[in-house]
């Protein structure tokens, strides 16, 4: 039996992206979001409210990059959700994050978070808060590529929100291989 809950934005799992930009004086600035998805191999949407800071200023730069929130940067990665930089100005500084200006876009990355997405904003809808920016580069720091090169979750360790329990969690082990396990089901007659 299934117990229904009516239309909910629920979804597991939902990622934890750091959005970061700079206003227009250089300063750097995040926020956390959980409401976004891939939809095009160069393009990410996300739903961002109009009153963020963050928004203001990718509005002006026309540039922002979203790093994975991270096991280890958990507490920083929450305090830039619940903190305004409307309203504190020192929201940056409290984080503990540092600033290094992308090679791609007008945007910072974060050091203490090691893989981003820099992009550039499509568009943006202030009524439904709806962005949509073109992947430019995805960078991550040499620590969290395995032997072959390639990012190792096992290293980067992103959390996930979950939207029912107002919780993160943590991704678990490999599990399975895409794109070939199910091949035994195709071959079954």
């Amino acid at each position: 039996m299934r117990k229904n809950f009516g239309a909910k934005p629920w979804s597991y799992p939902q990622p934890v992206w750091i959005i970061a930009t700079y206003d227009s004086d250089g300063n750097p600035n995040a926020m956390n979001a959980a409401w976004g998805g891939i939809d095009d191999t160069e393009q990410i949407n996300v739903c961002l409210s109009h009153g963020h800071k963050t928004v203001k200023n990718l509005l002006a730069t026309r540039a922002f990059t979203i790093s994975m929130a991270t096991e280890e940067q958990l507490v920083a990665c929450d305090y830039v959700g619940i903190a305004s930089a409307n309203n504190a100005a020192d929201k940056w500084e409290r984080s503990g994050f540092h600033a290094m200006k992308s090679a791609f876009v007008n945007a910072p990355l974060i050091e203490e978070l090691p893989m981003a997405l820099e992009c550039e904003l499509i568009s943006y809808d202030p009524a439904s808060g709806h962005l949509v920016g073109r992947i430019v580069n995805v960078s991550a720091d040499e620590k969290i590529l395995d032997e072959s090169g390639k990012i190792a979750p096992s290293k980067l360790r992103p959390i996930s929100f979950d939207p029912v329990n107002n919780a993160y969690l943590s991704l678990g082990p490999k599990v399975g291989n895409a794109f070939r396990d199910g091949a035994a089901l195709k071959a079954k007659k």
